[in-house]
C-alpha cells in the first residue's frame, strides 16, 4: 500500500488519466474529487461490494434458472 500525504487543493495522479484531488479537510471527513476517464466506473468502495454481490446472485439465479429449463 502507498501512503501519502495531501493538503487541501492538492492531488494525486493514477496513471496519466486519474486524477484524485483533496477538495476539503473537515475534522475526520475529507471531500475527494476525481477526475477519470468514463470508461472508468468509480465507486465507494461499499457501492462496489454490493454490487459484486448482485452480481454473484444474478449468476446464481441464471444458474439454477438454466438447470429448470434443462429438466423440462
Amino acid at each position: 500500500m502507498l501512503v501519502l500525504s495531501r493538503k487541501k487543493d492538492e492531488s494525486i495522479m493514477i496513471g496519466d488519466q486519474i486524477e484524485i484531488k483533496i477538495l476539503a479537510v473537515d475534522g475526520d471527513q475529507i471531500k475527494l474529487g476525481i477526475v477519470a476517464p468514463k470508461t472508468v466506473k468509480v465507486h465507494r468502495s461499499e457501492v462496489f461490494e454490493a454490487i459484486q454481490v448482485q452480481n454473484k446472485e444474478a449468476l446464481s439465479s441464471s444458474a439454477n434458472f438454466l438447470e429448470q429449463l434443462k429438466k423440462k
